[in-house]
């Protein structure tokens, strides 16, 4: 007897978004269930990082719903959606380069979120923060680097440090946008096993032009093309599928594994 199915802990429903006479999605559906690793994959163009924006409330779509463990958070802020435990890093590093990595990650610790760091801050808050945020750096595998500020670190662990951010305000979804771009074989590897590790508790959406990265560590692919969901299914059902190798222009080249 199969296990029942978990209903999905975020979904969309017939989100569409143009700017001006451009759509950029139109009738997108989309549910990513609990603990499992989605990929949202296309060309460039194909509305991908638009739709992150949607999820995470930093544009309002023209028509259709967003639901967060059922409950509507369409027209919410993205700090509400924060709060409820929706987490994002961006596909450009945005970080605050005269912090060090200790006070970055303690800035997004929830407690120190709610109460603003002031001198009113009770000094337990503060020690409870700090070993919160320790312990995601040790989890990011930067440890060893609390008190570099930002600036310094190198292009790939400043990659570590906005996920460290986003893991920090303790999400049940995490979506990571282009996490690989720009990385070299050592940190990609890096990366690579820090999301594995991670997809074990969370839920994580993921935007990569990575095909290597995708297959190897998804449990599920939505293929974006032209602002619409072409594709969904498992790694080997994507990687086969005749209209995504279209849409990808052979990219999908990378051995079966």
């Amino acid at each position: 007897m199969s296990e029942p199915v978990a209903p999905p802990i975020l979904e969309t429903h017939g989100l569409r978004k143009a700017f001006g006479g451009h759509v950029v999605l139109e009738g997108v559906d989309l549910a990513f269930p609990p603990r499992r690793l989605t990929a949202l994959i296309g060309p460039n163009g194909a509305g991908k990082t638009t739709c992150f924006d949607l999820l995470t409330g930093f544009q309002s779509p023209d028509r259709g719903t967003i639901l967060f463990k059922g409950q509507d958070l369409t027209r919410a802020s993205p700090d509400r959606r924060a709060r409820l435990g929706i987490g994002r890093s961006f596909q450009v590093p945005n970080l605050f380069n005269d912090y060090t990595v200790l006070e970055s990650v303690r800035v997004a610790v929830p407690a120190m979120r709610r109460r603003g760091f002031d001198v009113w801050t009770p000094v337990g808050d503060l020690t409870d923060a700090a070993d919160r945020a320790a312990s995601v750096i040790h989890l990011v595998g930067l440890a060893g680097r609390e008190h570099v500020e930002a600036r310094f670190l190198s292009y790939g662990q400043r990659r570590l440090l906005e996920i460290a951010l986003a893991l920090a305000s303790e999400p049940e979804v995490l979506l990571l946008d282009e996490p690989t771009s720009g990385l070299g074989a050592r940190p990609m590897g890096t990366l690579r096993d820090l999301v594995r590790r991670l997809s074990a508790d969370l839920t994580i959406v993921v935007i990569e032009h990575d095909m290597n990265f995708v297959l190897a560590l998804s449990d599920h692919i939505a293929v974006l093309h032209r602002g619409m969901v072409i594709a969904e299914g498992a790694p080997a059902a994507i990687r086969d599928n005749p209209q995504v190798r279209e849409a990808y222009l052979g990219t999908l080249r990378y051995a079966r594994s």
